[in-house]
């Protein structure tokens, strides 16, 4: 049987890009997370956020780590298997991947080192100007990439001259259609990753007796933000929905496994879409909502994937499931969110055993929405990589076979295994220490959980005493 290079790209780009996500999502909300820490311990000199902001300037420092690892090859499968696509577009991404790596990545490897190795060594206050900078190069990264991804789903500012793109006006191109909103879904994506992690393992410790005052802060300021990135978050999907649907209504339709251009479109709570024969098996649907929220009028019409010619059709199963995930789980950070402020009073947030040990189960469910959020968005656009423009085919190199590429595919597998087992050891090796002070060699790991006292409650948010 002949492998098909263009089926073991895609496979390819997919499995690095997946694995490379998660490690800058975690970092982005992070690094602001840090710069707060480390801003509240310049100003207070209290010694729990100093705790709080080493501990995870250690975390941050093994991720970020990974993500660099991870994320190093991205740029060279351009040239590898996407040959045709990197010489087409090289007058736009060329200058684009350059600037992210002049203006974020160094900014962020420079400041990193004076925030890991600067200590006692800089002042306090250059201290705090590094993490600041660590995070501001997170969000100027971001910038660059989104800003780049976004062009291929709604390009903009460029003409086309013998099958090579043109830049003609570099406003245009970077702010095209769908950056903003992809952008802001991409931000706070990453602070529900930094803060559910955050909240999970304060949780873990919580529930283990370790540094109680210190996780007692970070947990209620983790929630704090949940509360409002997880709703924002809703909101913000509804605007890139709306944008979608006038950019890229066939990536609309397979989300909604929508066939047939109608109005007062019902919404689909399952179904198992059939794409051979262009309709949906076993439908559970809500009538008039899918126009109500994907127009924001019951009656409003939405075009349907007949529309468009079935080589031209993005593939619907995995929009479509994607897609549920990721709003399922959206559901479900935001319940968490606000069963944490209901649990505010009485101090509950910090004793309620059931409510800290789902917290650690969540703490994976922002990186399971991440990922499913990248399948809706990469897939929706197929079969296009310049959307409407150039095809994946059309894009991927002459000379490639089947076999080189399936090479470099285990060989990425076999390696990134490698990084992650190691990069997941270390990290729950670091994680596991927590804040044990050095000096006197004291480790609260295992100190039982003892009832909050009015003392330990008197911080951030000015709870009552909780009741063990």
């Amino acid at each position: 049987m002949e492998l098909d290079p263009l089926i073991i790209s895609r496979l390819q780009f997919a499995f690095v890009i997946s694995f490379h996500a998660i490690f800058p999502a975690f970092t982005i909300g992070l690094a602001s997370y840090l710069a707060l820490l480390y801003g509240l311990y310049y100003k207070t000199r209290n010694k729990a956020w100093e705790r709080l902001a080493e501990f995870w300037t250690k975390v941050f420092a093994v991720v970020f780590g990974m993500g660099v690892v991870s994320g190093i090859v991205m740029s060279f499968q351009f040239g590898t298997n996407w040959s045709n696509f990197a010489q087409a577009t090289a007058n736009f991404i060329g200058p684009m991947l350059s600037y992210e790596v002049l203006t974020a990545f160094f900014l962020e490897a420079g400041f990193l080192g004076v925030l890991l190795f600067g200590r006692g060594r800089v002042s306090p206050g250059m201290h705090l100007f590094a993490a600041i900078m660590v995070a501001v190069g997170t969000f100027i990264s971001t910038f660059w990439i989104l800003a780049t991804n976004s062009w291929m789903h709604t390009p903009a500012g460029f003409e086309v001259q013998d099958g090579t793109f043109f830049v003609t006006s570099w406003l245009e191109a970077i702010f095209n259609p769908s950056f903003p909103y992809r952008f802001m879904h991409m931000g706070l994506a990453s602070f529900l990753a930094g803060g559910f992690v955050v909240a999970g393992v304060s949780a873990w410790f919580l529930l283990r007796g370790h540094e109680i005052e210190a996780n007692r802060k970070a947990l209620s300021m983790s929630l704090w933000l949940l509360l409002i990135a997880a709703p924002a978050q809703a909101v913000v999907g509804d605007f890139h929905g709306i944008n979608t649907l006038e950019h890229q209504p066939a990536k609309l339709a397979a989300i909604e496994a929508i066939w047939d251009t109608e109005s007062s479109v019902p919404l689909a709570l399952f179904a198992i879409p059939d794409q051979e024969n262009q309709t949906n098996h076993y439908e559970i649907s809500i009538p008039k909502l899918g126009s109500l929220i994907l127009t924001h009028d019951p009656n409003g019409e939405i075009k349907g994937l007949s529309e468009w010619p079935k080589d031209e059709q993005p593939p619907v199963w995995f929009t479509f499931f994607g897609f549920r995930i990721m709003v399922g789980l959206g559901f479900l950070m935001i319940a968490f969110a606000v069963a944490g402020l209901i649990l505010r009073r009485g101090g509950r947030i910090y004793t309620h055993r059931y409510f800290l040990q789902g917290l650690r189960l969540m703490s994976v469910a922002p990186f399971i929405a991440l990922l499913a959020g990248w399948i809706v968005t990469e897939t929706g656009r197929a079969p296009w990589l310049v959307y409407g423009l150039m095809t994946q085919a059309e894009g991927l190199t002459p000379s490639l076979s089947g076999g080189m590429a399936l090479f470099t595919l285990l060989g990425y597998i076999v390696v990134y295994a490698v990084v992650f087992i190691s990069g997941v050891y270390y990290l729950t090796r670091v994680i596991r220490k927590g804040m044990a002070d050095e000096q006197s060699g004291v480790d609260e790991i295992h100190r039982p959980m003892r009832p909050m006292s009015a003392a330990d409650a008197s911080f951030d948010d000015n709870t009552a005493p909780a009741r063990s």
